[in-house]
């Protein structure tokens, strides 16, 4: 894999997060020597699902209130049904994600997690991929749905499902590194 140690990546989840879009790539890139911090709505630990059962849960680093985008170098928006169906009201988190896009630091969804990406207007014009239920969801923002494993256009990443944690995350890990060298030359 390309070279991330010392990277910061920032996840941001609330309850109802897919559990191994937020700990599969979590696992990859701490492994990988990321710094990576959780941001959620609020300090209580957020409970994740599995399908659509109880998972385990996670206590956040800082709120999406805390987060700051020029903190981080990359963002991570794991999917779950609940999960990103609650930030993409949440005002601050929007923003947030809006943020990470002007700076143009990469922004990866995985999942129902692009569903952030439509909220936050960041899809008009670029292809994508996510969970199969919301891709007319993507197309009416504009997007250019494609059905695979993980895609790259621009700073954003997208990703299917759960099966594609390992090509989300490596997709994600090649353009971090992508970008700090590009800020190094």
């Amino acid at each position: 894999m390309a070279d991330i140690a010392g990277a910061r990546v920032l996840i941001m989840a609330s309850d109802g997060f897919e559990e191994s879009e937020l700990f599969g790539p979590r696992d990859i890139l701490l492994r990988e020597g990321a710094a990576v911090a959780l941001a959620a709505p609020t300090m209580s630990p957020i409970q994740a699902t599995v399908l659509d059962d109880p998972g385990k849960t996670i206590r956040p680093d800082l709120t999406i209130e805390q987060a700051r985008a020029e903190d981080f170098d990359a963002l991570v928006l794991p999917g779950g049904v609940i999960n990103p169906d609650k930030l993409r009201t949440n005002h601050s988190a929007i923003q947030l994600i809006r943020d990470f896009a002007t700076q143009r630091k990469p922004v990866a969804a995985i999942c129902h997690g692009p569903w952030l990406l439509v909220e936050a207007d960041l899809l008009r014009g670029r292809t994508a991929t996510c969970w199969r239920s919301i891709r007319t969801d993507l197309r009416n923002a504009g997007a250019n749905v494609v059905d695979e494993p993980a895609v790259v256009d621009g700073n954003i990443v997208t990703s299917r499902q759960p099966e594609d944690v390992e090509a989300f995350t490596a997709a994600l890990i090649r353009l971090i590194a992508s970008e700090r060298d590009k800020s190094a030359a």
